[in-house]
């Protein structure tokens, strides 16, 4: 180590309601700059396939964005946009910028009809752009329509015993006879569907789709009833007619059931958020030769250690000798627990006597001076340490 000149990564996660990653790894680097004038700062943004992972792949990549016309859960026209990742062959879409909750005020909510259509049509757009991957963040939608709207904008047909189209939404399901997959888009088949997904959840039952998700989509108990048997339906239709059975398939019933669909119809692998965010900034490559990682987030605790990015990079650096040390907003029960994980120290930014909407507002002030303040004193302790 040239404590002259060391390389430090700075790979922070968003602090929720203040920073993006990227703003939080530029607070970081303004305060180990001022620590260490000299050190070679690698700045990765980064994320757990959630919010803000569009933004962190693109920035960490040199990727650009591509806006398009889409429909939001209501059906109505509006603009959405996806990265494309530097290498142009790769494009990374959040479910929430075309099917997301936030898109639909609280009085409209209603799982039974609104759609994924929107992120069916973001994936169409990334298969007209020419990639042969696709990165898919399916956190915060305000759907339970078992992912057919997506289907149907990729060309597959959801019929009832008439023949007809059934309605956008998950509160016709029940009346599914035919699904006609002679239509979905030949390009799916040379594209890789990476789905960030970090829950299990089963497309029904107690922990399924309807039951967990729905009430906060908006169902009612009874609205939620009517989609469980929509979705056991839909699957049991599947089963029938297509040969998977999904039913119970861990994961099945994310976003509303949109896993399910992702598995079905464009053979979707489900795996962690944070681990496809790790590959896709090649963090491993950016880790080799480190004296120091910094990362962080807005609140640590118990949470942070099960797929959280703070510890999908803990992990990482542990494997490969680097030391890490966790900034975050605020500390709360059970954060200890990543000190199992090779993490080496942890430090709330937020002075105990600071109230939380004042250090909300000084985020990126309070984080660079606690990185100055950290980065002086582990490069202090390493020379006391090569001096005995």
């Amino acid at each position: 180590m040239d404590l002259s000149t060391p390389t430090i990564v700075l790979a922070p996660d968003s602090f929720k309601e203040s920073l993006s990653s990227i703003a939080a790894a530029e607070a970081m680097a303004q305060g180990v700059k001022a620590a260490c004038p000299r050190a070679q700062i690698d700045c990765v943004p980064m994320a757990d396939g959630g919010e803000g992972t569009v933004q962190a792949l693109v920035w960490a990549t040199n990727g650009t964005y591509c806006k398009e016309l889409i429909h939001d859960p209501l059906g109505r026209p509006t603009e959405a946009a996806f990265g494309l990742l530097g290498s142009g062959d790769c494009a990374v879409i959040e479910m929430a910028a075309a099917s997301g909750l936030a898109l639909v005020s609280a009085d409209q909510r209603n799982p039974l009809l609104t759609s994924t259509r929107g992120t069916g049509e973001l994936i169409l757009a990334a298969l007209k752009a020419g990639v042969t991957r696709i990165i898919l963040g399916i956190g915060g939608s305000a759907t339970v329509d078992g992912g057919t709207g997506m289907a149907r904008a990729l060309g597959v047909r959801f019929l009832d015993s008439a023949g007809n189209d059934l309605p956008e939404g998950g509160g016709s399901l029940v009346e599914l006879s035919t699904i006609d997959v002679s239509g979905l888009d030949p390009r799916i088949q040379k594209v890789q569907i990476d789905v960030a997904c970090d829950v299990n959840n089963p497309l029904t039952g107690p922990r399924g789709a309807a039951h967990v998700f729905g009430p906060q989509k908006g169902a009612t108990p009874a609205m939620v009833e009517q989609l469980e048997q929509g979705l056991a339906h839909l699957g049991r239709v599947i089963a029938q007619q297509l040969g998977k059975d999904v039913i119970k398939t861990p994961g099945s019933g994310t976003a509303g059931g949109l896993g399910a669909a992702l598995m079905v119809f464009l053979d979707g692998r489900l795996t962690s958020g944070v681990d496809l965010v790790i590959k896709a900034v090649r963090l491993a490559d950016r880790l080799k030769g480190a004296d120091l990682c910094l990362t962080g987030e807005g609140k640590l605790d118990y949470q942070s250690a099960s797929g959280k990015a703070v510890m999908g990079v803990g992990r990482l650096a542990k494997s490969m000798n680097v030391p890490v040390i966790v900034l975050a907003g605020t500390i709360g029960s059970g954060a200890e627990h990543i000190l199992d994980e090779g993490i080496v120290s942890y430090h709330a930014i937020k002075p105990d006597s600071m109230s939380l909407p004042e250090s909300i507002e000084r985020t990126a002030e309070l984080l660079s001076q606690t990185a100055e303040h950290v980065v002086r004193d582990f490069f202090s302790r390493v020379r006391s340490r090569k001096a005995r």
